[in-house]
């Protein structure tokens, strides 16, 4: 299984990203997706998720601006983030829960 991030970066403070995670090694319609996401000195946390079947959940802290969606045709998931706060720095990681994979991460940095 390989996974691999892409689109992190350095945004000012109100500022979007769309994070992309292609998926390699698995039927990927069939799994559900996950991203997480580890601030400096931090544990890793769950920031959302999307079923096989489109279904999706969020922390709370990323409620009502951030969307995560799929495109199976494609192997990928997505996580558009909007409105972005400084709090929202860290390494986002994508991870498949059924195969216990993890990709590399793609760090976002927002400015103040």
């Amino acid at each position: 299984v390989q996974l691999v991030e892409s689109g992190g970066g350095l945004v000012q403070a109100g500022g979007s990203l769309r994070l992309s995670c292609a998926a390699s090694g698995i039927i990927f319609r069939f799994n559900p997706m996950d991203w997480y996401r580890q601030a400096p000195g931090k544990q890793r946390e769950l920031v959302a998720t999307i079923t096989s079947g489109g279904d999706t959940k969020f922390a709370d802290s990323v409620k009502g601006r951030f969307t995560i969606s799929r495109d199976n045709a494609k192997n990928t998931v997505y996580l558009q983030m909007n409105s972005l706060k400084p709090e929202d720095t860290g390494v986002y990681y994508c991870r498949s829960p059924l195969t216990r994979s993890w990709g590399q991460g793609t760090q976002v940095t927002v400015s103040s």
